[in-house]
């Protein structure tokens, strides 16, 4: 890539639209006097947002057409934005008192109202363990708050660990609530190969499904785990022959039962793998099947008979 490649590649802003939350991409050629923080006005598929400029980055290859920042936002666009975010508390607790007097909302929580910018768009977020019919409740919200488009939106429990924050099993303000931008999958086996008990006390977080933080470790356990001998094998240690009764993947070693010993922590450097020696050997003394019955040691794979130019003459 030439210079003049690069200053040419094209570059897109990354905004935010919550504290923690996802970046988007948008074009910002019409605005190159942009810096990192300042506000922008965008249209989302959620209408029109305003959203903070976090970072600029190289437009991706081939992507799509990014849609372009509207414009840099107003002294009086932040005013109307600040006063918006006061009136949500009370049209929260307006929500949930439609909900009390109506059927089937009975086990709804109703976790926060968002306002957009200019007051245009409220969003009410709502947890359930089932969808309940809120046509009711949402026409009732518009008509109570028009000309302000109401919608009433279902999120999952992570989300609602996410919005409400809070203190986490640790000890610590919740990863989801301070930092995570995004969830990633977590599974069963990922607290399996950290060697976790799998007391859902220990691997559940206050959302009450699988803890984040078990994936921030996992692949280095995987790739530590590789590495080292499983329970049960046979090895060799400075200590004698013994057998693996635990794994420390972390520490690069691995805990073995001697009988002479007892227990040793050894490490990988110092192990010898004594099944896979014993069968290579055993491997080496059988009869070659090229040569005859004497020690294989031509080097030719079992099974493989040697071509011979007499009979491709024949």
């Amino acid at each position: 890539m030439t210079l003049n490649d690069t200053t040419q590649q094209r570059m897109v802003a990354g905004v935010r639209f919550s504290k923690v939350g996802k970046l988007y991409h948008f074009d910002y050629s019409a605005y190159p006097e942009l810096q990192v923080s300042d506000f922008v006005i965008v249209e989302t598929v959620r209408g029109r947002q305003m959203g903070q400029v976090m970072a600029f980055a190289a437009a991706e290859e081939g992507a799509r057409d990014y849609k372009s920042i509207l414009r840099p936002a107003t002294p009086r666009d932040l005013v109307l934005k600040q006063s918006w975010e006061g009136k949500q508390a009370e049209v929260l607790a307006m929500c949930q008192d439609k909900a009390s007097h109506m059927h089937g909302f009975g086990r709804v929580k109703f976790i926060a109202a968002q306002y957009n910018y200019d007051g245009t768009l409220l969003t009410i977020m709502y947890s359930a363990d089932e969808k309940p019919n809120i046509n009711r409740l949402q026409n009732d919200m518009n008509r109570a708050l028009q000309p302000t488009q109401v919608e009433l939106r279902q999120i999952g429990p992570r989300d609602v660990a996410k919005l409400l924050g809070g203190y986490g099993a640790c000890g610590e303000l919740r990863c989801c609530s301070t930092f995570l931008t995004d969830f990633s999958p977590i599974s069963i086996k990922m607290a399996k190969s950290q060697g976790i008990s799998l007391n859902p006390s220990e691997i559940t977080g206050m959302c009450g499904r699988l803890r984040c933080c078990l994936v921030y470790e996992y692949e280095q356990y995987v790739e530590a785990r590789q590495k080292l001998p499983k329970k049960n094998k046979r090895v060799g240690t400075p200590f004698g022959e013994g057998r693996v009764i635990d794994v420390h993947p972390l520490q690069d070693a691995v805990t073995v039962y001697i009988e002479e010993e007892g227990r040793r922590l050894v490490e990988r450097a110092d192990l010898v793998p004594l099944d896979e020696l014993e069968a290579l050997a055993k491997k080496a003394k059988e009869p070659c099947t090229v040569h005859g019955d004497g020690p294989c040691d031509c080097g030719a794979k079992p099974g493989k008979q040697a071509s011979n130019p007499s009979d491709s003459e024949e």
